[in-house]
């Protein structure tokens, strides 16, 4: 596998499946989905195909352009949000709980706009020490799949898709199919 984890839409989209079956059967219905862009936005579409809900995307930024980790800040965030979230029950959907910087950020700057209820979705949780932490008014967090500390390759960041695919496969067949 080296030091990179590179996955499929197949397997991303069993981990979607699985995740959106925890999340019905666990009894949250969410009013919205809102996606974290950059890598929030492909999954909380394919959520969407299991549970059919609007989705609102905020933009935070974690990383610099030399991908170091920075400050999180908004650059987009929603409008009309007091009447998008307030008195709403909200699914925050983001690729990968790494850091959890961003994660923390986001649910802090959602609460201050009095959502009913803010429950956490991501596909990936990197088992490892977190900078941020979960704030206590989140009562659910749901994640696709543990994984170790490797840097995730997604499918949509892929230049060569082609490659990516082969990859992809090499990575499947060595650890196993996800969910």
């Amino acid at each position: 596998m080296g030091d990179k984890l590179y996955l499929s839409y197949r397997q991303i989209h069993r981990t979607v499946r699985s995740l959106a079956a925890r999340i019905k059967a666990d009894g949250f219905e969410p009013d919205v989905i809102v996606a974290i862009g950059t890598g929030g936005f492909i999954p909380a579409r394919m959520i969407k195909t299991y549970i059919d809900l609007p989705i609102l995307t905020v933009g935070i930024r974690a990383y610099d352009s030399n991908n170091q980790l920075e400050r999180p800040r908004k650059i987009q965030w929603i409008d009309e949000v007091e009447k998008k979230l307030t008195g709403k029950k909200i699914l925050l959907v983001d690729e990968v709980d790494d850091t959890r910087t961003t994660l923390e950020y986001c649910l802090t700057e959602l609460n201050s706009h009095s959502p009913a209820e803010t429950a956490v979705a991501v596909l990936h949780h990197k088992q490892k020490p977190k900078l941020g932490v979960i704030p206590n008014f989140v009562e659910r967090y749901y994640a696709g799949v543990d994984i170790e500390d490797v840097w995730i390759a997604y499918p949509w960041d892929a230049e060569d898709i082609d490659e990516h695919c082969d990859r992809a496969e090499l990575s499947e067949s060595a650890v196993g199919s996800e969910a």
